[in-house]
Parts: C-alpha cells; sequence; structure tokens
C-alpha cells in the first residue's frame, strides 16, 4: 500500500469561514494548497483525522430511504428546494446531525428519526424497521469532505401517516411528496430524471437503487 500523505494543523490554512461552510487550504507541499470545503471546525477535519479517528468519525448528515410496505410497497420521496441548483430536487428526507443527536446512544438513528418528523410528520412505531444501511458516506471528496449515512426505514402501516412538510425550519422549502412503486422507481432511474424532467442528487438515486434491489426487505 502506497504510503499516505500526513498532514498536520501546520498545514491547514484558513481561506473562507462563516457559520454554515469554511474553505481550508490543505498545503500538501510547499507553496501548494488543496482546497477543502467543509462543515467542520479546523479542529474536527477529516484530513486531519488519524486513521482510527477516521473509521470511527460520525458524519455530518443523515439521508433516509423511506419505504411505505403496504400491499404494494413504494418509496416516498420529497421535493426539496435545493438552493445551488435553483430547482426543485426529488429527495430523500434528510439533515445534519445536531450536537444533541450525538449525545444520543446512535447519532445516526437518532437523527433519522428526528428529521423524519420536521420534514413528513412521521412518528416511528415498534411496528416499523429502522437501520442503518451505511454509516459514512464521502458527497465529492475532490472537493469537500462532507458526509452522509445512509438509513432505512420501513413503516408497515401507510394508512396511519398523515404525512406534512410543515415541520420545515430555517431555508428548508418543500413542494410534496412522491410515492413510486417499483416499476416507477426503475423508469425514473433509467430517465435519469424525474418526471418534472428535473436532475436528481446522488443520495436520491442511492435510494431508487436500494428500493429497487429489494435489499431493505
Amino acid at each position: 500500500m502506497k504510503e499516505k500523505l500526513k498532514l498536520t494543523k501546520d498545514w491547514v490554512h484558513n481561506a473562507y469561514d462563516s457559520r454554515f461552510i469554511k474553505v481550508f487550504g490543505l498545503e500538501y507541499v510547499a507553496g501548494k494548497q488543496y482546497m477543502n470545503a467543509t462543515r467542520r471546525d479546523v479542529d474536527d477535519l477529516v484530513a486531519l483525522k488519524s486513521d482510527e479517528e477516521f473509521k470511527e468519525m460520525l458524519p455530518d448528515a443523515v439521508s433516509c430511504v423511506v419505504i411505505l410496505n403496504g400491499a404494494e410497497p413504494k418509496l416516498l420521496l420529497t421535493y426539496e428546494f435545493r438552493y445551488p441548483t435553483g430547482q426543485y430536487l426529488l429527495s430523500v428526507p434528510a439533515g445534519l446531525i445536531d450536537k444533541s443527536d450525538e449525545a444520543e446512544s446512535d447519532p445516526i438513528l437518532s437523527t433519522a428519526k428526528r428529521e423524519l418528523k420536521e420534514e413528513t410528520n412521521i412518528d416511528l412505531t415498534e411496528e416499523d424497521k429502522i437501520e442503518i444501511i451505511n454509516p459514512l458516506l464521502f458527497s465529492t471528496p475532490g472537493m469537500t469532505d462532507e458526509s452522509n449515512a445512509l438509513v432505512c426505514v420501513v413503516i408497515s402501516d401507510e394508512q396511519r401517516l398523515h404525512l406534512s412538510q410543515e415541520g420545515a425550519e430555517g431555508t428548508e422549502s418543500f413542494d410534496g411528496f412522491v410515492t413510486l412503486t417499483k416499476d416507477e422507481a426503475k423508469r425514473i432511474l433509467k430517465q435519469g430524471k424525474d418526471d418534472r424532467g428535473i436532475f436528481y442528487s446522488v443520495y436520491t438515486w442511492a435510494a431508487l437503487m436500494h428500493f429497487v434491489s429489494g435489499m431493505w426487505k
């Protein structure tokens, strides 16, 4: 295995700092920096973690694959406005891990349950299933260290749900729900666009794939 580049805090330069996003220059050789956009403070940068810390770290956020397991199972998606695209994108319920979630016994599942309530008004019961599909996936590691866990939620009784997006907070803006059968999900996968003709995110693609593959069963 090739020896890895090891950075120290002395080789990290603060290029931009705000409440919601930071940009650090990672000086991989003298005078040359690789830019990294992140939500993390310098003390929590992924690039500075030891191998042990890297393997145990929490993701920045959690994305939920929500399946309504009725007579014909359906995948539940939302339309959420994504400011960098200027579009309502076909999306999964998702959100950042809060400090309060980090204090829980399972921060990933705690975040998933909270975000489900806020974005869909779903309260899980003992009859429902919730499990981690993947504990941490990087988004675009050539530009950012941001990461998401993927969680699968299977709702046992669709009829009890009273879906709502009234719990949206801050900059969040939604435009309704979409439920897809397996055949409909396959069609959107093959199209590469939703039924409005709009592209979607890689996490929506992952949810579609997890659903149509039957891995959720």
